[in-house]
């Protein structure tokens, strides 16, 4: 919900404030170590494009998945330099790692999480579910005050990327230094390093799926009224129950 705004408060049209200080912040840092660290990791990839499950791989393992070489306007730095790759990498993971805690501590200090993230017993109804499913696909989003709201879609992908992805992201990420191996030996938690270096790698690629669809709804539901309320965290509430604008930030 926007900040300070009850049901019934608003009307269409209306310019509100709907997100606070700590999430724009916290949005605009996470999205630059994201891309960073993907860019980073798909020349990290590049060195050595197979994926293993277990405790070792190499070229002569069987490799559960082969990812394509990256060309260099993907990749960070655009010239193959792995050492390179490998310290813009850490160093925005920290970035990525600090900034999680200190969203969540704002977070539970300003009871977003609780407010806004907290699943109803009738939002997880099938029928509530299919509904949404249905009103996306359609491109039919929230008017008034219900898209001050987060709907049921945006919690769960959220709750998923907030307190799955990236939270997996980083322990992985951890697991694949050997220094910090030496203090917690993450990789027998996982069943051994080639398993650790693909779970990091496949919750990297949800992560890039969620910017994929994150950017397409943005831009089907109005790019200026959207970036700017995470820009000034002002949001002009929709009218028209037909027009395809809001919920989507």
């Amino acid at each position: 919900m926007a900040v300070g705004i009850a049901d019934g408060e608003v009307k269409g049209g209306e310019l509100v404030k709907r997100h606070r200080v700590s999430t724009r912040v916290w949005h605009w840092i996470n999205a630059i170590a994201i891309f960073v660290m993907l860019m980073s990791g798909l020349t990290i990839s590049n060195a050595h494009p197979h994926l293993y499950w277990g405790e070792y791989g190499a070229n002569f393992d069987h490799a559960w998945f082969n990812p394509p070489h990256f060309p260099a306007w993907t990749t960070i730095p655009s010239n193959y330099n792995l050492a390179l790759a490998r310290e813009w990498h850490l160093a925005f993971a920290w970035i990525l790692a600090f900034g999680l805690l200190f969203y969540l501590i704002a977070s539970l200090i300003t009871r977003h999480i609780q407010r806004d993230l907290t699943l109803t017993k009738a939002e997880i109804r099938p029928s509530h579910l299919w509904a949404d499913i249905k009103d996306h696909a359609r491109l039919r989003f929230p008017t008034g005050a219900a898209a001050l709201r987060y709907n049921i879609l945006q919690k769960l992908t959220y709750i998923g990327v907030i307190f799955i992805l990236i939270p997996l992201l980083i322990l992985t990420g951890l697991g694949l230094s050997p220094g910090f191996n030496a203090i917690l030996p993450i990789p027998t938690l996982f069943g051994g390093r080639a398993t650790v270096r693909s779970i990091h790698f496949i919750c990297a690629g949800g992560i890039a799926l969620f910017i994929v669809v994150h950017l397409l709804l943005v831009l089907l539901a109005g790019p200026y009224n959207e970036i700017r309320s995470m820009i000034t965290g002002r949001y002009r509430i929709p009218s028209d129950p037909i027009t395809p604008v809001g919920g989507t930030a």
